[in-house]
C-alpha cells in the first residue's frame, strides 16, 4: 500500500523544472494526489513527483520541461518524474538560468543555474534576457538570410561562432556580427 506523502501546496509556485519521461506503467498502482483543471494527474512518493499531462513548459507561474525519451513515445499524453530536490526557484528578477546549444540536433534550451550540470562559465541571466538570447539563437540556427554579410567557408562554424559569444558573453548579436 501507498504512503500518503503530501508536499506542500505551494511547493511549486514559482518553480523550474525538468522532468524525465518514463513509461506509463511507473504510475500503475499509485493513487492520483491531485488532478489539474487542465486534467493533468499529479503521484506524489517520498522520491519526488510523477506528473501525466499532454502540456508541458509554462504552467501558470512555473516553468516545467519534460524530456522525451528517445525513441520518442507515440502518445500526447506523457508521463514524468521528477526527484524533490529538481525543483529549483524561479523569479522574473534574480539571474537564474543559462543557455545550452545541442549543434547536433540545432537546439537551444535554458538550464537553471542550480543544475548539477552547470559548470558556471554560461553567462547567467534573468527569464526574459534568456528568452530574448534563444530566439536570436534559434533564429541563427533556423535561417540563413543573416549570413550573407558574412565571408565564410562553412555556414555550421559561422553559427556555432556566434552562438558560442551569445551563450558565453555579454556581447550584443549586433556587437558579435560586428566584431566578425
Amino acid at each position: 500500500m501507498q504512503k500518503n506523502f503530501k508536499p506542500h501546496p505551494n511547493s511549486f509556485k514559482n518553480t523550474f523544472c525538468v522532468f524525465n519521461e518514463v513509461l506509463p506503467e511507473a504510475v500503475k498502482g499509485l493513487k492520483v494526489q491531485f488532478e489539474s483543471k487542465a486534467g493533468s494527474t499529479y503521484y506524489y512518493t517520498e522520491a519526488g513527483m510523477y506528473r501525466v499531462s499532454n502540456h508541458w513548459g509554462r504552467l501558470a507561474n512555473s516553468k516545467w520541461r519534460l524530456i522525451a525519451m528517445e525513441p520518442e513515445t507515440p502518445s500526447k499524453t506523457k508521463t514524468g518524474f521528477a526527484a524533490w530536490n529538481e525543483f529549483y526557484p524561479d523569479n522574473a528578477e534574480e539571474k537564474l538560468y543559462y543557455i545550452e546549444a545541442d549543434y547536433d540536433k540545432d537546439t537551444v534550451i535554458y538550464q537553471h543555474k542550480n543544475n548539477s550540470d552547470y559548470d558556471k562559465k554560461a553567462i547567467l541571466r534573468t527569464s526574459f534576457e534568456t528568452t530574448k538570447r534563444i530566439k536570436q539563437i534559434r533564429n541563427l540556427q533556423q535561417l540563413t538570410s543573416w549570413a550573407k554579410h558574412f565571408d565564410y567557408d562553412d555556414i555550421a562554424d559561422l553559427r556555432k561562432q556566434i552562438i558560442e559569444e551569445l551563450i558565453y558573453t555579454e556581447k550584443t548579436l549586433d556587437e558579435i556580427k560586428r566584431e566578425i
